[in-house]
């Protein structure tokens, strides 16, 4: 059977090459960092990683992970209701929670399993779910996993959502769900009036916090603290593996009855792994480390100014940004795979977007700052996109 099965796929892969689509990797031989080395022993600038508080590659993340698997060991080999959670996961909880100023956090392996693993548990037929219509495919994915009925608004859309909470006044309970910034754009949803809406029609709010934490805000502690929502979000969710220290590791935090329920319920925290002691001894020492200071947030938001200045100077299409994301408009799916291939010849690490990451005639370079990025680091990355960009006419 698998001959034609087979057949198939390469029939499949090969219009997927030919469209320009196809997905190549390249292998980094060292630690995630500004500048990273290739398979091949050349280095290049990275400006796609999610590592926006530089921390990755810390001196003290990495300490803190050694230390903890000298002193909790390597793995946990199970569940955590089973005999899986030892007192570095509650630690973790608690400094979470205090970070977003909850009542309480559950810890997953990825915040896609947060996000797959939140609706279910909570919501049933009778129940509704309004959507950005530009949510994270985790969400989407969790969506699907649960039998509440679904709505879907236009991207940070007030008035579409307006209508679309009428629509679902005849439900029992209502939640509006939300990135905090929208991966692809930069952009953030409007949270404040996010939350006027869900108290003029009685809906809980739900926000996911991972382009959004560590990045927006005055001193980056989300989007609660940007539009000064704090008590007004009832879920958060988030992930480890961006501004805080880019391993692995996700997070839902809020009411403390919500928390609950989904630790007797939610299907990837019972029935996946409990995340091993050094990415939570890790964890914890991030959290230590912005507690300390404010230093690093205030050096991406320096970087992002002065790139995102200097871009659209140079006549590039930006999409609007609040945060540390940066979308440089393209449209063409095949010309963003060109322009990323020249840019990595001039020593810039970036990524071509296209469909079906992003709709179709939307393709761009998504650039992500960091606060590892020092200013000649940035320099060099927009000579190298007024080169490419003049090269391929895409600027003048």
């Amino acid at each position: 059977m698998y001959g034609k099965f087979q057949k198939h796929l390469q029939d499949e892969l090969s219009a997927i090459e030919q469209a320009g689509l196809y997905k190549h990797e390249r292998n980094i031989v060292s630690p995630q960092s500004a500048e990273i080395t290739l398979e091949d022993g050349s280095k290049a600038l990275n400006f796609c990683a999610n590592n926006y508080l530089g921390l990755a590659d810390n001196p003290r993340l990495i300490k803190a992970a050694e230390q903890a698997m000298l002193s909790h060991g390597y793995g946990m080999s199970s569940v955590r209701f089973i005999c899986g959670t030892q007192d570095m996961h509650k630690e973790l909880e608690k400094a979470i929670a205090e970070y977003f100023h909850t009542e309480d956090t559950i810890l997953y392996a990825a915040c896609f399993d947060a996000n797959g693993g939140v609706f279910e548990p909570l919501l049933t037929a009778e129940d509704a779910i309004i959507s950005d219509s530009l949510n994270h495919a985790s969400i989407i994915d969790g969506v699907r996993l649960c039998k509440a009925q679904r709505f879907r608004y236009a991207n940070a859309d007030m008035a579409d959502l307006e209508e679309k909470l009428k629509e679902a006044q005849s439900c029992r309970f209502r939640i509006i769900v939300t990135d905090g910034v929208f991966s692809m754009d930069g952009n953030v949803a409007p949270m404040d009036k996010i939350c006027d809406l869900a108290e003029k029609y009685e809906a809980l709010v739900m926000v996911d916090e991972s382009h959004s934490a560590g990045v927006v805000g005055k001193t980056g502690h989300g989007v609660a603290e940007q539009f000064d929502c704090y008590g007004r979000i009832d879920i958060f969710t988030g992930t480890l593996g961006k501004a805080f220290g880019g391993a692995v590791g996700g997070f839902t935090t809020g009411r403390k009855e919500i928390i609950d329920m989904l630790r007797q319920r939610s299907r990837p925290y019972l029935f996946s792994n409990s995340l091993p002691p050094m990415i939570v001894g890790a964890g914890l020492e991030t959290f230590k480390i912005l507690r300390e200071s404010n230093a690093l947030h205030d050096r991406l938001v320096e970087n992002v100014n002065y790139f995102r200045d200097k871009m659209i100077a140079a006549g590039f299409d930006i999409k609007p940004t609040q945060s540390a994301i940066c979308a440089v408009m393209l449209y063409d799916a095949f010309l963003s795979q060109k322009f990323a291939a020249a840019m990595a010849e001039e020593g810039i690490f970036v990524t071509g977007f296209y469909y079906p990451v992003v709709p179709k005639g939307q393709a761009r370079i998504r650039v992500q700052l960091s606060a590892a990025h020092k200013k000649e680091h940035l320099d060099k990355a927009i000579e190298a996109f007024i080169k490419v960009g003049k090269k391929l006419d895409v600027i003048k």
